[in-house]
């Protein structure tokens, strides 16, 4: 059903979206989620830049993954209560700022260089991150008509797609270099980190921050919730809040397990075939990675075109049969890319970032739906729950580690292994998309309909 966001009766907000327009704080909003998709696109590519500076496995170059979500988990809440303090308005600022703080860590990070720096300035990053998530997901929800709440989300989400299609491509090109990381000397890796946080994305949050700072973003009561004011609700009544959690939690960790073994898995000889002149195979593994990290921007360009195709499909059909339609076949792609091999095996698992695409925003809007002025509060739950992307890679990767010891111990030189661990690890993300498949059929009902089954 889709969603109804607010109390269940008219809002004051509602009443009057037909005759107002919200087009200019629509677009400086699908700004921030190009932003934060495209710094968060980076970590795809971090990933392998990571295995070979620093010497690490699979399980532990997801720490990368793992230092980020995190910040989800431990600042949602947080950041519903500044949104309580100051509002969403000042509360995207705040974000913004952090943002900028965090963009400019990676500077030692990448010049000393130190992963712990990195995991550090990837945390701080995070963190402004999740405000900004916190703040604009139910910021796009209610700033319109409540019945095209999914859709209107969805198609700022395709902004957010936009740059996770573009930034993994600038940042293989850029720091992985056009053959592999290998080919690059350690100046002109840190050189390519600092263009990419500092001088471009610091500059650029600077002046969004600024610009938002000084605009006129109207005021939603409906969904404002202030220090001290008692609301006679608990997010806890709505269990179509909780059901989403899990589902935002399976979600991310699928998509995002996906996304950080693209490069990993594309460069395996009987995935991608890339670089199949040279003969060794660790040389060929790690010229490999530069062409296959290209490949992460077709996982979220196929995300993005899902979601533009979404928002106008979702104008007519129910957020959750077209959520259940995606989760079924995105477990089928995945399963067939496990089970096959060459550009069978590519291109469906590339295939399921096309798949992916509502499911965040159906989620999110379904989750929060009859919440009104709890609205805040549970997209600092939800937002919480984006903690499935630290936790789901992480275990994926250490799958793929425990697999390639036991079964291709031949293919491993140093801390790199080319065995098909990641390969049979990947399967973990088909019982994320059954629970989705659930959440769409049962779990996303809010409190008007599961009365109405009693």
């Amino acid at each position: 059903m889709t969603p109804n966001v607010g109390t269940g009766t008219p809002t004051k907000a509602a009443a009057t979206a037909p005759s107002t327009s919200y087009r200019g704080p629509l677009v400086i909003l699908t700004t921030l989620f190009f932003m934060w998709g495209s710094l968060t696109s980076l970590n795809d590519v971090l990933i392998p830049y990571v295995q070979h500076v620093f010497k690490i496995r699979l399980a532990a170059s997801m720490l990368i993954q793992t230092a980020f979500f995190s910040a989800y988990f431990v600042f949602s809440i947080p950041a519903s209560k500044i949104i309580d303090w100051i509002g969403y308005k000042k509360a995207i600022v705040v974000g913004l700022i952090t943002m900028v703080v965090a963009c400019l860590g990676f500077y030692p990070a990448a010049r000393i260089p130190s992963f712990p720096f990195f995991l550090f300035a990837l945390i701080v990053l995070a963190t402004g991150i999740t405000i900004l998530q916190v703040a604009a997901n139910p910021y796009v929800a209610v700033l319109g008509k409540p019945k095209t709440a999914s859709s209107r989300l969805v198609l700022t989400q395709a902004f957010n797609s936009l740059g996770t299609a573009v930034f993994p491509w600038v940042g293989a090109t850029i720091i992985l270099g056009s053959s592999a990381a290998v080919a690059q000397t350690a100046s002109q890796e840190a050189d390519a980190i600092v263009k990419l946080y500092v001088y471009f994305f610091a500059v650029a949050l600077f002046i969004l921050a600024i610009g938002i700072a000084i605009s006129n973003l109207p005021k939603i009561e409906s969904a404002e919730h202030h220090i001290g004011e008692k609301v006679n609700d608990s997010v806890w009544k709505h269990p179509n809040l909780a059901f989403a959690a899990i589902g935002i939690f399976m979600y991310v960790g699928g998509e995002v397990a996906i996304g950080s073994s693209i490069a990993n898995y594309l460069a395996l000889p009987n995935i991608g075939g890339f670089a199949p002149d040279i003969a060794d195979p660790a040389t060929r593994y790690h010229a490999a990675l530069g062409e296959a990290a290209r490949y992460i921007s077709v996982y979220w360009l196929g995300a993005m075109i899902g979601r533009f195709i979404g928002s106008a499909i979702l104008r007519k059909v129910k957020a959750g049969i077209l959520l259940a339609l995606c989760a079924v076949m995105a477990a089928l792609l995945v399963g067939i890319s496990v089970l096959s091999s060459g550009h069978v095996a590519m291109w469906s698992i590339l295939a399921v970032g096309l798949f992916n695409s509502i499911m965040f925003p159906c989620i999110f809007t379904l989750g929060i739906a009859e919440l009104g002025p709890l609205t805040g509060d549970a997209s600092g739950i939800l937002n919480m729950a984006i903690v499935g992307g630290a936790i789901i890679p992480w275990l994926v990767g250490k799958a793929g580690d425990v697999i390639n010891r036991a079964y291709y111990p031949a293919m491993t030189q140093g801390e790199t292994s080319w065995g098909q661990g990641i390969h049979y690890a990947l399967l973990a993300a088909i019982i994320c998309y059954v629970y989705i498949l659930f959440f769409a059929v049962s779990g996303s009902k809010p409190n008007s309909e599961r009365r109405v089954g009693t």
